[in-house]
């Protein structure tokens, strides 16, 4: 999807279609590529699918957390013109969705969060990292997953190179701090955004219990399992992901 990406003053993203704006945003180890299923879907159902890269590894070491990133997303919504947003997240992705809309409520119509941190606190993983073992790293990479194939080698090779890179391993443990320290559980009952949890059985990043407990302190909203499916249920299950995305937004009319 990199052939895709467009370059507008300090933002990179991918834009597809028009319509409903949903903004797809990553996770910390996730590439653009996680959403393929996605943005290659929903834009024939009359969403505008975007996908901005969100400026992790970029941004000055004290302003690396979540609440930045989620004034990031706030930036990017403005330059975009855009109202009335669908926000999608999965893991930081998902807790810098639910930061966004405390922050912005009046900019989001709707979130839906899948693996989402922002209560589980070692939703960013632990026993992390060993520097310099392949091995462990494909054995973490695999470890999101139910099925461990879905961890290509592709997928744990960019993860080996991150945590080999040392500015990238200080922001990855500096992002992994800030989203614990933004445990969101006092703000979640106040936040009336209809939400779409959808989660993974198996997930053993951000455990099932998590979701239910998101479900029980949002006002409005619906939850959602994926059966034989982990951390990222848009990457494993995609047409299963996508059936069920639609069919809530169809339903609450989105």
């Amino acid at each position: 999807m990199e052939d895709q990406i467009i370059k507008e003053g300090k933002f990179r993203y991918i834009e597809i279609g028009e319509g409903t704006p949903m903004i797809i945003l990553h996770g910390l180890m996730g590439g653009l590529s996680n959403f393929q299923g996605v943005s290659e879907y929903f834009p024939s159902k009359g969403y505008q699918v975007l996908i901005p890269e969100l400026p992790i590894y970029d941004m000055p070491m004290l302003k690396t957390t979540v609440k930045n990133f989620a004034k990031f997303l706030e930036e990017f919504i403005e330059f975009k013109g855009l109202k009335d947003v669908i926000l999608l997240g999965n893991s930081l992705g998902g807790h810098i969705g639910l930061l966004h809309t405390k922050m912005f409520p009046e900019m989001v119509k709707a979130l839906v969060i899948t693996g989402s941190s922002g209560l589980y606190e070692s939703a960013m993983g632990d026993g992390y990292p060993k520097r310099g073992d392949y091995e462990f790293i494909k054995k973490k990479a695999q470890d999101v997953f139910y099925d461990p194939e879905v961890a290509t080698k592709e997928i744990v090779d960019e993860v080996f190179a991150t945590v080999n890179d040392r500015m990238k391993l200080v922001k990855t443990l500096a992002i992994a701090k800030s989203a614990i320290r933004h445990n969101m559980s006092k703000d979640l009952p106040h936040m009336n955004t209809p939400t779409c949890i959808i989660w993974g059985e198996n997930d053993s990043v951000t455990p099932p219990n998590v979701a239910e407990e998101f479900h029980e302190l949002l006002p409005d909203s619906d939850l959602f399992w994926i059966e034989k499916c982990g951390h990222a249920p848009m990457m494993e299950h995609p047409d299963e992901f996508n059936k069920v995305l639609e069919a809530w937004l169809e339903k609450r009319e989105f």
